[in-house]
C-alpha cells in the first residue's frame, strides 16, 4: 500500500479528493538540446506509482494504485453506485484511467461504465493555462446518454486532478443531460497549483 496524504479537490460536484499531490517539489535544470524545458521532480509515492504507468506504461505500478485508492475508497462505497472513468486525452497504449477505474470497480464491487463519450478530438489542456481557453476548447465537448445515469450516484474517476475544468465540464453534462442523482469526484494525485 503507498503512502498517501489525502488532499480535498473542488468544484461543482458535492465532494471529491485526491489521494496525495503528484509532485512535491520541482527543481528547474534548464533547457535541453531539443528547446524543452527540463526540471528534477520529487513525487509522492503515489505520485511516482502514477507516473510509472502514465508515462512509461508500467502496468505493474496499477496493482498498488488500485490497492491504495480501493483501502481509501472503502468506507465510502456505499455513497455511490456507479464509477465513471473521464475518457482519455491522448492515446496510450496503457490507458491508465480505464485500467484503474476498472481495478477499483472490480475490488469494491461497483460497476464502471465508461459512458461519457467525446465528440470530437479532445485538445490536451495541461498546457492551456488560460481558463477562458480551456473553458472554449471543452465547450461541448462532452456528451453521456441519460439511460446509464439517471437517478444514479456517480463517482467521476480520473488520474490527475489539475484545474478542475475537465471535470466540473462532465459534471455539468452528467447534472444536466444524464440527470445523475449526485457527482462525486476521485482522483490519483493532483497538481500542487491546483485551485
Amino acid at each position: 500500500m503507498a503512502t498517501i496524504s489525502p488532499q480535498k479537490i473542488l468544484g461543482k460536484w458535492s465532494s471529491g479528493v485526491a489521494l496525495d499531490v503528484h509532485t512535491t517539489s520541482s527543481t528547474y535544470l534548464g533547457v535541453d538540446e531539443f528547446g524543452h524545458e527540463r526540471f528534477d521532480n520529487k513525487r509522492s509515492e503515489i505520485g511516482e506509482l502514477l507516473y510509472r504507468l502514465k508515462y512509461n506504461a508500467d502496468k505493474s505500478a496499477a496493482d498498488e494504485i488500485v490497492a491504495t485508492a480501493v483501502q481509501f475508497l472503502t468506507p465510502y462505497k456505499a455513497k455511490f453506485e456507479l464509477i465513471v472513468p473521464v475518457p482519455p486525452s491522448i492515446a496510450r497504449a496503457v490507458q491508465p484511467v480505464i485500467l484503474m477505474a476498472n481495478g477499483i470497480g472490480a475490488a469494491l464491487g461497483i460497476p464502471v461504465n465508461d459512458c461519457i463519450k467525446t465528440t470530437r478530438d479532445p485538445t490536451q489542456l495541461k498546457n492551456v493555462s488560460d481558463p477562458a481557453k480551456r473553458k472554449e476548447l471543452l465547450a461541448g465537448l462532452y456528451v453521456v446518454d441519460p439511460i446509464f445515469t439517471t437517478g444514479k450516484n456517480i463517482l467521476l474517476f480520473d488520474d490527475l486532478f489539475r484545474s478542475g475544468s475537465t471535470m466540473n465540464a462532465i459534471t455539468d453534462v452528467m447534472m444536466q443531460v444524464g440527470k445523475t442523482a449526485n457527482v462525486r469526484v476521485f482522483t490519483i494525485t493532483r497538481t500542487r497549483s491546483s485551485q
